[in-house]
């Protein structure tokens, strides 16, 4: 039974004070935190033992995150723990006896864990468990039987049964009374292990024939409030007298024995004299009647020798003390026996290796502790207990962590550590712990317990979703199909579980004016693109779009790419024609009647839509007179292959064909009508360029530019080292004598062909090294040539100098008779030309390389030769000569 209401008013303000007492010894975080409270055995279910809130005076709001948890341990069943506030309450029945038997303190100790924003902190909690007198002393016999010799002698202490109560302390067995009588009193006594016991003690003479036997009660009493007794009968028998008694040489032993000691190890030996001859002189050893069977079963004594021995293995751990009595008496009638009292002390020795016991704050699985890996430093993992059974110095434990310097032990109080982190965790660099906890004890030799244990960090979603690569570069062919498959992109996060899980989207941005879901489209789980509509190179040649990647974790993350869409061309558009003007895909030119050959008549233009190579174009004429019309296959510009005759006036027509350079080729066909026009107009460059436009450069233009300027360069100082013989040579002629009747051949340039005139020249020279116009001795005059030649030759630009005249020198034997009448139409028709007559017959082939045109070097080197021309080869050069000639005779 609790006891008074008075009793209970007591104990709740105990119960206070202890609490707030216990507070003041609140340690650090280092030394973790103790929490002390104390309740009374069989208190009512449910009954509220304290508030960790309250009582370490945390402000707990609404909004607030700190909650606690009870860490697992083998009597936490006995308290319940809400973990809102820390409330304790009784959670079963709570019988002392039978958690702590026989132990004058009884603790239910156990670790609450404070989380409060993700910060942990250790609560070691220790309720005391106080004993109510729920137990009344109890003997183990009711009724038992003592003899005493009529001689016994004054004080003479008889042994009685001890009562043994479960309950502790002031509950405990506090006296020992016995019914009034004349001869007996007892004595209460304490043994080694604090059990109270009584011996019956002989105050007067006894007289067997006036007293036989004696009947008395004994009463065992407890102190508590009320309190609790028991009794028994002890009925003593007076027997006859004997003469003599057994006697020990020692009246107690006290023996140390180590827990390790082997069974049948040799205690004491006892030796008690008896006098007496015969039985009444033979001595015997046993228990006395009062030794219970726990002591019977762990010595033996032997009946004739009086040897104790160790009956069985003792365990300091389990007790560590035996008293009890060793009778001794003899055989003949009557006997009156001998009391030795021993006491038996069991020493440690270090037998137990230490205990570990590991509790993680949380766990799933045996063995492994979780924790975030958001934890903070020095944050709370695992409580490692240790114990160890032995004492002293066999109970000293050092305990040591092993594994990894990211974790670290931390005295929380006495045998208890605390696995705390020493640095911040990351997951994706290291995700499990492997660690080793050694506990060794001091003893000699030393115990060592070595336990792994596993820590597992569990994931935060502390990693964004990261492209392989921030920008990607993809092509599509133009005209393709709708729904066509473009690419995948794939994003990768370093997290676990859902905060690795990724989805992928498209940005809201606009291509021209529309939005970007309009285009194309992205899947969400997979990242696969693909193409809405079909895309036009010509209308759109890229898009540029902003993808987002997001895990499902709390918060969400994001990780963002580019993808770079090139649209690729594709040859799906054919040539159009710009100029000439197409009517019904066919167009008319003027073409003058008089053009000469290599006319520019006109320029085709085309242009292609596409790009690249599919936009490269090239100009031909498929079908049409082609003997008489050719075109640059680059620049599409036709010329006139030969002059016109009449016969070719009607059907000028011709097909020209642009093609690309695309695959399949596209082209486009026109037809150019030629329609005779009047003469052509005079201040018009009627030649082609010379310039190859399939294979014009620029550099190949320098070269040519700078190789014709030294040409020009060398042609100019020849032609100025030619002059200068001609002054000096003073009118005689150089030029070496063919003989009577040589003739001499002049090729005269006839605008399409040179004619060769021959003419006589005689076998001696003048004198004068001139000849006139109308040498009789030449066959040629001025009247020699034929009128249609002369025509011819003046139409068609004939050079001053002869063949002869540009390698012999200029004279009166290789100057043409008829430079008078050309002298003028020569120069004209060089100064208009602005080139030398050629033949049309070995003109090259359009398609030839054609040597640039430098009109700049051009025009000087006419000017230098018209001037040598009017100079040295004109008739008023030959007079001037002749002058010189009689001059000098």
């Amino acid at each position: 039974m609790r006891g008074t209401s008075s009793s209970r008013v007591l104990w709740h303000w105990w119960t206070v004070v202890v609490a707030f007492v216990s507070l003041s010894f609140l340690t650090t975080l280092a030394a973790g935190m103790t929490m002390k409270y104390q309740i009374y055995e069989e208190d009512a279910l449910s009954t509220v033992i304290g508030n960790l809130a309250k009582d370490m005076s945390l402000n707990i709001s609404d909004g607030s995150k700190t909650n606690f948890r009870m860490m697992k341990q083998f009597n936490a069943s006995f308290i319940r723990l809400r973990e809102k506030d820390g409330q304790l309450t009784i959670g079963e029945r709570i019988d002392r006896e039978k958690i702590c038997k026989h132990t004058m303190q009884c603790l239910i100790s156990f670790d609450v864990v404070s989380i409060s924003n993700e910060q942990f902190k250790l609560i070691h909690i220790e309720v005391e468990v106080k004993d109510i007198n729920d137990h009344a002393p109890e003997f183990p016999r009711k009724e038992s039987t003592l003899e005493i010799s009529e001689n016994a002698v004054l004080g003479t202490r008889i042994p009685i049964d001890v009562a043994m109560d479960e309950d502790v302390g002031s509950n405990y067995i506090q006296s020992y009374q016995i019914s009034v009588n004349s001869h007996f009193t007892i004595d209460v006594l304490s043994r080694a292990d604090g059990i109270k016991y009584a011996e019956l003690v002989l105050m007067k003479e006894l007289d067997r024939e006036t007293h036989a036997s004696y009947v008395l009660e004994l009463v065992a009493t407890d102190g508590g409030n009320p309190s609790r007794s028991s009794s028994t009968k002890i009925k003593v028998k007076v027997k006859d007298f004997n003469d003599n008694s057994p006697v020990f040489d020692r009246n107690s032993f006290s023996v140390d024995i180590l827990e390790d000691a082997p069974v049948g190890l040799l205690l004491v030996d006892f030796n008690a004299v008896d006098p007496d001859e015969g039985l009444n002189g033979e001595v015997v050893y046993g228990f006395g009647n009062q030794v219970p069977s726990e002591i019977r079963h762990r010595f033996s004594v032997d009946r004739k020798s009086g040897r104790l021995m160790l009956e069985s293995p003792i365990d300091f751990e389990s007790k560590k003390t035996y008293e009890f009595d060793i009778l001794a008496s003899d055989l003949g009638p009557n006997p009156s026996p001998s009391i030795c009292k021993v006491v038996v002390h069991v020493q440690d020795v270090n037998d137990n290796a230490p205990e570990i016991t590991i509790t993680p704050m949380t766990s799933v699985t045996a063995g492994i502790a979780y924790i975030t890996e958001a934890a903070a430093k020095e944050s709370f993992v695992a409580l490692v207990t240790i114990a160890d059974k032995d004492s002293g110095a066999n109970g000293d434990i050092h305990c040591t962590l092993y594994g990894h310097n990211h974790f670290k032990l931390q005295q929380a109080y006495e045998d208890s550590f605390m696995i705390v982190t020493t640095s911040p965790l990351d997951r994706e660099k290291i995700a499990e712990y492997n660690l080793t906890v050694v506990a060794e004890d001091l003893g000699s030799p030393p115990f060592r317990t070595i336990k792994q244990y596993t820590i597992r960090l569990s994931d935060e979603n502390d990693n964004a979703p990261v492209f392989s690569k921030p920008v990607f570069e993809v092509s599509l062919m133009e005209n393709n199909a709708p729904g066509a498959y473009i690419t995948t992109v794939v994003a990768r996060d370093l997290d676990k579980g859902q905060n690795s899980k990724i989805s992928y989207k498209l940005l809201d941005t606009y291509i021209i004016g529309s939005p970007v879901s309009t285009f194309v489209s992205l899947d969400p789980a997979t990242g696969s693109l693909y193409a809405l509509r079909s895309f036009n190179f010509e209308v759109l040649k890229q898009l540029k779009l902003h993808i987002q990647a997001s895990d499902v974790g709390s918060p969400q993350l994001q990780g963002s790419a580019i993808i770079n869409l090139k649209i690729v061309d594709q040859n799906d558009n054919a040539p159009s024609i710009t100029q000439p003007a197409l009517i019904n895909n066919s167009a008319e030119v003027l073409l003058p009647k008089d053009a000469p050959s290599g006319y520019v008549i006109t320029q085709v233009h085309a242009r292609d839509a596409d790009e690249g190579v599919n936009a490269e174009l090239s100009f031909r004429i498929s079908e049409g007179v082609a003997s008489v019309f050719s075109i640059n296959r680059a620049t599409g510009e036709i010329f006139l292959n030969h002059e016109l005759s009449y016969e070719v006036y009607e059907n000028l027509r011709i097909t020209v064909t642009v093609s690309d350079n695309g695959t399949p080729s596209l082209t486009t066909a026109v037809t150019i009508n030629f329609l005779i026009a009047g003469s052509l107009p005079s201040d018009r460059n009627v030649f082609r360029n010379k310039i190859d436009e399939e294979t014009q450069e620029g550099d190949h233009s320098i070269i040519i530019i700078v190789v014709l300027a030294g040409s020009c360069t060398l042609l100019l100082l020849a032609i100025i080292i030619i002059a200068t013989t001609c002054n000096k040579r003073k009118g005689f002629s150089t030029v070496p004598s063919y003989g009577k009747d040589a003739l001499r051949q002049i090729k005269i340039w006839k605008g399409t062909s040179y004619a060769t005139i021959s003419a006589r020249e005689p076998h001696k020279d003048s004198g004068i090294g001139d000849s006139d116009f109308n040498d009789s001795d030449s066959d040629i005059s001025g009247d020699g040539l034929r009128k249609d030649d002369h025509q011819n030759n003046v139409q068609n630009g004939l050079w001053a100098c002869t063949s002869e005249c540009k390698i012999l020198g200029h004279s009166d034997h290789c100057w043409s008779p008829t430079a008078s009448r050309i002298n003028c139409n020569l120069a004209h028709s060089f100064a208009k030309t602005g080139s030398l007559p050629r033949d049309t017959l070995r003109r090259e082939n359009y398609n030839q390389a054609h040597i640039p045109k430098t009109v700049g070097l051009q025009s000087v080197c006419e000017k230098v030769l018209t001037w040598i021309l009017q100079k040295y080869c004109s008739p008023t050069a030959k007079a001037i000569k002749v002058k010189k000639k009689k001059k000098l005779n």
